[in-house]
């Protein structure tokens, strides 16, 4: 059964490459969703998948990329709706 993620990344998560890494970590995992830079500095993810497969997701979230510094990840969770055909980097919201 699949399940939604709503994650929240702040540290020095920008410029750093962390998107084109979670979307190299969703891809590898077949996970759906988006993944974007906030206004504010933090950068937002929104995958749906397995629950399991989102908790280890959620571990390579903490550790970034290598030039990335990780202070926090924020994580909600809800019902997935299968809306997405696959994942994708999206503007800047």
């Amino acid at each position: 059964m699949n399940e939604r993620l709503h994650a929240f990344i702040r540290g020095g998560v920008q410029g750093v490459s962390f998107r084109w890494f979670v979307d190299r970590e969703a891809a590898r995992s077949g996970l759906r969703g988006w993944v974007r830079n906030r206004r504010d500095g933090r950068v937002e993810v929104l995958v749906e998948g397995e629950r399991a497969v989102l908790e280890i997701f959620i571990e390579r979230l903490r550790r970034g990329p290598r030039m990335a510094r990780v202070e926090d990840v924020d994580v909600r969770w809800d019902e997935a709706t299968g809306e997405f055909p696959d994942f994708q980097i999206v503007p800047t919201g």
